[in-house]
């Protein structure tokens, strides 16, 4: 595909971008002129939502790519795809993220809330890198929680634990900040910057899809999800890293509204961070062979 035409716009990749959150950052980037490639595991909630996205803000600048996170095939397909489609990368939002009642293994035999929250990231950011690179300066912007939580990197897949949801769910979101952190240690000076962003609460589908809601969270839904924020309010935290000159040069920062909060202890350990980068990379088969040391 010849891109000349798009040379000089911005590009992004979001994944998790049928709704919610994600859907909210694309639309906001394609408001502003992006190009802006939209991530969905369901190609007709993809659809859809490309077309409101594309009626509302009047831009034909748009992309669907469709794949599993859960699966490491597809995010290696994906990262294919999207490097055929865009012959430039400003900015990735690693958006989608997912929670599960009980434990589930992806067809990597991975527990799946970490196969999707922490490893496909991960592993797509990688198959990118050097696009992004090419393209700086640029920005990888990973959307993380806020929960005082530690890793257990001695049985991370919950082999040997009784599962619980909210903690599989906050401990592979922790991943993220590791990530985060020790990536950005690695592309100092490359002109790509990284960050993690809190996005707040707000009225959220998290894992709904996916079997996460329950009884009782829908019925805190109907009875308060009124006062909560909406995903374009939540948006504008991760939007302003695109937007705002006062948090444009913020690197390796974990940030709410534009200001920087304090990350558990577990991930501000350098030591720990490079843990979990080892081991995530032995997970996704990748290997250390990165040349951002």
């Amino acid at each position: 595909m010849n891109n000349d035409a798009f040379s000089d716009i911005r590009t992004a990749l979001v994944t998790g971008a049928n709704s919610g959150l994600g859907r909210a950052i694309a639309q906001g980037l394609s408001a502003a002129g992006w190009r802006v490639g939209l991530v969905a595991r369901d190609r007709a909630r993809g659809e859809a939502a490309l077309a409101e996205i594309r009626s509302a803000t009047g831009n034909p600048h748009l992309q669907l790519f469709v794949a599993d996170l859960a699966s490491q095939a597809e995010v290696r397909a994906l990262a294919e795809s999207v490097l055929q489609h865009f012959d430039v990368l400003h900015l990735l939002v690693n958006n989608a993220g997912t929670a599960f009642r009980e434990r589930r293994l992806s067809p990597d035999g991975i527990e799946r809330a970490l196969a999707v929250n922490h490893l496909a990231p991960f592993l797509l950011t990688h198959r990118l890198l050097d696009r992004l690179t090419a393209s700086a300066p640029a920005q990888i912007i990973n959307v993380g929680t806020r929960m005082n939580t530690a890793l257990d990197l001695d049985d991370w897949n919950w082999e040997r634990r009784p599962y619980r949801m909210m903690a599989a769910y906050g401990q592979s979101k922790l991943g993220n900040l590791h990530f985060t952190f020790e990536l950005a240690r690695r592309l100092a000076g490359s002109g790509v910057r990284v960050n993690c962003v809190f996005p707040g609460v707000f009225r959220s589908n998290l894992g709904g899809t996916d079997g996460a809601q329950g009884l009782f969270w829908r019925l805190v839904d109907r009875l308060i999800g009124w006062a909560l924020p909406t995903p374009e309010r939540a948006a504008r935290g991760v939007l302003r890293l695109a937007f705002d000159e006062s948090v444009a040069q913020a690197d390796g920062a974990y940030l709410w509204n534009g200001r920087p909060i304090q990350a558990p202890a577990q991930a501000r350990d350098p030591e720990l961070n490079r843990r979990v980068w080892t081991l995530s990379l032995a997970v996704t088969g990748l290997g250390d062979t990165s040349s951002h040391q």
